[in-house]
């Protein structure tokens, strides 16, 4: 049962991955489209795509965090009390980033869209990469059972590093596949080229940073290093050929099935951590079933989990049909 309700969790991670990564990569978009003359059409195609569904893409968060505190109490206080500064400086990225989106309405003109404006772009940026360190300390083992680890070393360490930078060039591929088909459902075709160039920029990058972090967990991580390269090696191979296959599509203008190959390649690199750090919870200390909380307790998650998926996933997927085929204003 412990296993079971570990895979949801990861299911979890994954759709966060996905569409939360979108949202915060077209933050990174809106951080470098230049002045507010030259940058304007590409923040106006960011706000009219992303303000219907920006906060209903954190719902994967506050699921991914309800079920790690409810079934595995003792990894969360691990984790909390170990990886606070990124946690925080995540949190405070995700409410900067919202205020800051929020309120590039309401002061439409001078200075406070400006102010707004960068803070919601800057924040776009830091806070997927503060997930990614935290990942990256999870994944390494520097994270104790017992909590209260390095405060520092925890998550300023080359596997978090790459976990980071890793995150922030991802959430940019995938936000540019996105904006892409979006721009191609206007009809824009100066913009559709624009971002069409920017999400083949940002796949050559995200695959070189990963060609490079291989040589870093081989130093840093040698147990994640390995179960990638043999449990996990499936999976990775999968993500490469489907980022690959997206970014030839690209140059053809498919937007739809790049958008599928680009959702599964991060699904299944992601999914590859996941398999590679099985049974662990912790890096290689703390295993799920030792983590998990009584059976009651998880027998009330999972039922909670099933009425939650049926009364959310729906609303969610009618909220991005909607979208997707311009029904919102």
């Amino acid at each position: 049962m412990s296993d079971f309700i570990a895979v949801v969790l990861f299911i979890g991670v994954i759709a966060y991955a996905l569409f939360g990564g979108a949202d915060y990569g077209a933050g990174f978009w809106d951080l470098t489209a230049g002045g507010a003359a030259r940058g304007r059409p590409v923040r106006e195609l960011i706000n009219v795509s992303i303000s219907p569904v920006w906060e209903a893409n954190h719902t994967w968060l506050i699921f991914c965090f309800v079920t790690i505190w409810t079934a595995f109490p003792q990894a969360f206080t691990a984790m909390t009390t170990t990886l606070y500064i990124p946690l925080g400086l995540a949190a405070l990225g995700i409410v900067a980033r919202g205020s800051g989106f929020a309120f590039r309405h309401a002061l439409a003109q001078g200075r406070g869209e400006l102010i707004s404006g960068v803070a919601f772009a800057c924040s776009s940026v830091l806070t997927p990469f503060f997930f990614g360190t935290v990942a990256g300390g999870i994944a390494s083992g520097r994270v104790p059972s017992a909590g209260h680890g390095d405060a520092l070393s925890s998550w300023l360490n080359p596997t978090s590093v790459l976990g980071g930078v890793l995150a922030v060039t991802v959430c940019a591929y995938l936000a540019a596949v996105f904006l892409t088909g979006q721009a191609q459902h206007r009809a824009d075709t100066p913009l559709e080229k624009a971002f069409r160039h920017r999400a083949f920029g940002a796949g050559i990058v995200a695959g070189l940073v990963a060609l490079v972090g291989v040589f870093v967990l081989r130093a840093d991580s040698p147990r994640l290093f390995h179960r990638l390269s043999t449990v996990g090696a499936p999976l990775l191979v999968v993500s490469g050929l489907c980022g690959l296959a997206a970014l030839l599509l690209l140059r053809k203008g498919s937007p739809p099935v790049v958008r599928i190959l680009a959702a599964i390649a991060i699904t299944t690199v992601v999914g590859g951590w996941g398999v590679a750090q099985y049974p662990y919870l912790l890096g290689t200390h703390l295993t799920i079933q030792q983590a998990a909380a009584p059976t009651a307790t998880l027998w009330v998650l999972i039922a909670v989990s099933f009425v939650a998926v049926v009364l959310i996933v729906p609303s969610l997927l009618l909220l991005y049909s909607l979208q997707l085929r311009r029904k919102l204003g």
